[in-house]
This record gives C-alpha cells, sequence and structure tokens, in this order.
C-alpha cells in the first residue's frame, strides 16, 4: 500500500516558491497584454470598416477556436520557421497566451459595448461629440461596469493556462513540480501540493469576482 510522505517536499520548498512567482508574474503579464489586445480586438470588430471588421474576427476567431497547447507549439516551433526570427520560449508563451486571452477579452468588451443602448450614443452626437469622445466619455464608462465579472473570470482561467507553458520548459509552478516530482520520486505529492497551490491562490479570486457580480447586480 502507498505511503504518503508529505515531509520531504520541504527539501524543495524553494522550488515551488520560484515557480509561483513566475507564475504569478507570467499571468500579470498576459492579462496586461491581453486586455490591450481585447481592446483592439473589441473596438475593430465594431469598425464601420468591412475589411477590418472581418479580419478582426477572422484573427479572433482562430484563437477562440483552437487549443492554446497547440498555439504555444505552433508559436515556438513554426513562428520562427515563417519569420526567420528565434524567440525564446517565454517569448513565444506570452505572445501565445496573451492573444488568446485577448480574442477572449475582445468579445467580452464588444459584448459590453453593444449592451448600452443606442441611445447614449444619439445623446452623445446630440452633445457635439465626436464617435471617439463617444466612446471613451459615454459608452465605455457604463459598459466597463458590465465587463468586469466577465473580465476577472477570463484572468483567472489565464492564471490557469500558464500551467501549460510548462510544455516548452519554462519554469513555471507546474515545471518546477515536474523536476520536484523526478527528482524525490514522489510524484503524488508533488502533484497534489501544486494542486494545492493554485486552489489556494484562485479560491479568493474566485470569491472576490462572485462578490463583485453581486455588488453590480445589487446596484443596477
Amino acid at each position: 500500500m502507498y505511503q504518503w510522505d508529505f515531509g520531504s517536499l520541504w527539501t524543495y520548498r524553494w522550488l515551488f516558491v520560484n515557480g509561483l512567482g513566475l507564475t504569478v508574474a507570467f499571468t500579470i503579464a498576459i492579462v496586461v497584454l491581453g486586455l490591450v489586445a481585447g481592446m483592439i480586438f473589441g473596438l475593430a470588430k465594431l469598425s464601420r470598416f468591412a475589411p477590418l471588421r472581418w479580419l478582426t474576427i477572422g484573427v479572433s476567431e482562430v484563437f477562440r477556436c483552437t487549443p492554446v497547447l497547440v498555439q504555444l507549439v505552433w508559436f515556438y516551433y513554426a513562428l520562427p520557421i515563417l519569420t526567420g526570427i528565434e524567440i525564446s520560449a517565454t517569448l513565444a508563451s506570452i505572445l501565445a497566451l496573451s492573444l488568446y486571452g485577448g480574442s477572449f477579452y475582445g468579445e467580452i468588451i464588444r459584448g459590453g459595448i453593444v449592451s448600452i443602448d443606442s441611445g447614449q450614443t444619439e445623446a452623445g452626437t446630440a452633445l457635439g461629440m465626436t464617435p471617439i469622445q463617444t466612446m471613451r466619455r459615454i459608452i465605455l464608462p457604463q459598459a466597463l461596469k458590465r465587463m468586469v465579472p466577465p473580465l476577472m473570470n477570463q484572468s483567472i482561467i489565464q492564471f490557469k493556462n500558464t500551467s501549460l507553458v510548462s510544455v516548452l520548459a519554462v519554469p513555471d509552478l507546474l515545471y518546477q513540480g515536474q523536476v520536484a516530482a523526478h527528482d524525490s520520486y514522489r510524484p503524488l505529492e508533488i502533484y497534489t501540493l501544486v494542486a494545492l497551490i493554485y486552489f489556494v491562490v484562485l479560491l479568493p479570486l474566485t470569491l472576490l469576482v462572485q462578490w463583485g457580480e453581486k455588488r453590480l447586480a445589487t446596484s443596477d
């Protein structure tokens, strides 16, 4: 019968600390870049210039409808062949996950904008505002309130998606766990601990999102 031994994991504590630190930093980077890409995607999908609108929809759907793992491998191995430019595993991971997240952020942003009554746009026009001013001063502030909960939910998903970068040997939390598992011959304890770390980090964030959703719902 298997004998569990979590005490031996203390030897690898700094591997987990460093891995978690990189995972958090990685998440911040791909969330920020993903939001930037999402804003571009979302606004471009609403453009009156049809070629831009359809191009954006096509690019966005490619990322939304293909597995993240495939995208990571493609960015790391295929993109350098096509461009002739070598990129690191970290950069490839950031590009892939940022664009993947951006495709979902973009749809959330687009949905938030179109959910605002068209009368708001007409009011901005009546006040002499340009379309950009109307969007910035009237539409986006109202839409942002509706966007926040789904944007935060997508960001939590992005945190979990970072575990996939381990396939490119990026030393995140899961990769460091794999190193410890191979060294200690204690994979069950190692992966249980990794799962618990993800849980401890994400549970408060999930509860925060749920609390925010309730606050926004009661304030409408």
